[in-house]
């Protein structure tokens, strides 16, 4: 195959990769939130029996576990707005990392969220302002960069 030919093969074939798809996320965005509606949304669904929010007491929920899953904080890695909605609203999506599968997972293959499933409880104006809530307590870690030995 000619290098024109390969380039033209590439190039579609990347094309076609970055087509959404019907169940693609791609321009989906939700109105902005509100952090202290948020906060009081946090508080009201009980989230903090199995969840601490970086910086943040909360009085013990009626149904506190004693596994406590840590939102916010110092982080390599912002949680993007998808992907805090999608941890809400289908929790087995993605089972929190760093616990044990145990702890986090109610199958014995680990990947069903011991997470309750809130959407039929929750309104989407709740969920907007519980992911703006939660935003708010995640903090970029400044990028070290690599000291590379200098030669002479």
């Amino acid at each position: 195959m000619s290098r024109l030919m390969n380039v033209t093969v590439l190039g579609a074939l990347f094309a076609m990769g970055c087509a959404p798809t019907p169940q693609s996320g791609r321009g989906f965005t939700l109105p902005d939130g509100d952090v202290e509606r948020g906060q009081a949304v946090f508080a009201e669904l009980q989230c903090h029996a199995c969840h601490q929010v970086n910086g943040l007491e909360f009085p013990v929920a009626e149904n506190a576990t004693d596994m406590a899953v840590r939102l916010g904080g110092k982080v390599d890695r912002i949680q993007t707005y998808g992907e805090l909605v999608t941890s809400i609203i289908n929790p087995s999506h993605k089972v929190a990392k760093g616990y044990a599968k145990e702890d986090v997972t109610k199958d014995d293959e680990g990947k069903e969220s011991r997470m309750l499933n809130y959407n039929e409880v929750m309104t989407v104006q709740q969920l907007i302002d519980l992911v703006k809530f939660l935003q708010s307590h995640y903090e970029l870690k400044p990028h070290e960069p690599t000291a590379y030995p200098t030669y002479m």
